[in-house]
């Protein structure tokens, strides 16, 4: 919610959700620089987020893709789900022609890789108050060129062939995560996760476990060099 200072200037109120404390620090210290934004709570997961967020009713959400529990992705959809006109940017570590879209199609109305300069997330931020949207230049010739040439572009990626629960559950078992574990982690059933990897493994054409582990390792292995 919006705070007037006593000079009578309304300041748009920013809740942080990020798992690591430096980055909401420096987040904050970029934020409240500014003589019209101001950061009026944080949270490192996404239940926390959720409950803050529905209590403080901020004007604008930072939101990171990795968080302990559910995600970015599907706490942008829960915020939504309750709050549908609350501003939200992501604000993440992944590779935007991989993430934006999907971000974008949760909800969220600005996606901002965390090498970027503060002037950008700034840029970002204004950008959601006016109404508008904000992605990269990259990003928004992506789109483009899928408005003009279809949904396949000739540059589709496989992984956009998996949803948003898909991907997460890819990403797990790049990071050496059993199933059990993964089911642990996303707080869902043993069985659930093994007929996402049954889906991931039709859609990707992947033969047995064997070769789903090796595309999610290499997979993983990508993301990280991409965004190291």
């Amino acid at each position: 919610m919006s705070t007037v200072t006593p000079e009578n200037k309304v300041k748009t109120s920013v809740f942080l959700v990020d798992d690591h404390p430096l980055v909401r620090q420096g987040l904050a210290q970029i934020i409240n620089s500014e003589t019209d934004l101001e950061v009026i709570g944080e949270a490192e997961d996404a239940s926390k987020a959720l409950h803050l967020i529905e209590t403080k009713q901020p004007d604008l959400v930072i939101v990171d893709i990795s968080l302990r529990g559910n995600n970015g992705l599907e706490l942008i959809k829960n915020i939504k789900a309750v709050l549908p006109n609350l501003g939200i940017l992501v604000f993440s570590m992944h590779d935007e022609t991989v993430y934006a879209q999907r971000a974008l199609r949760a909800g969220a109305r600005a996606y901002v890789m965390k090498q970027e300069s503060a002037d950008k997330i700034l840029l970002a931020i204004r950008r959601i108050i006016s109404g508008d949207i904000y992605v990269s230049h990259r990003v928004a010739d992506q789109v483009l060129q899928q408005l003009v040439n279809g949904k396949a572009t000739g540059n589709e990626s496989p992984i956009d062939r998996l949803s948003d629960r898909e991907l997460e559950v890819i990403q797990l078992i790049g990071k050496g995560l059993s199933t059990r574990e993964i089911a642990g982690n996303l707080n869902l059933s043993v069985k659930t996760i093994e007929s996402h990897r049954a889906h991931i493994k039709e859609k990707l054409n992947l033969r047995n476990a064997t070769e789903l582990v090796q595309f999610s390792v290499q997979w993983v292995e990508q993301e990280n060099g991409r965004t190291s």
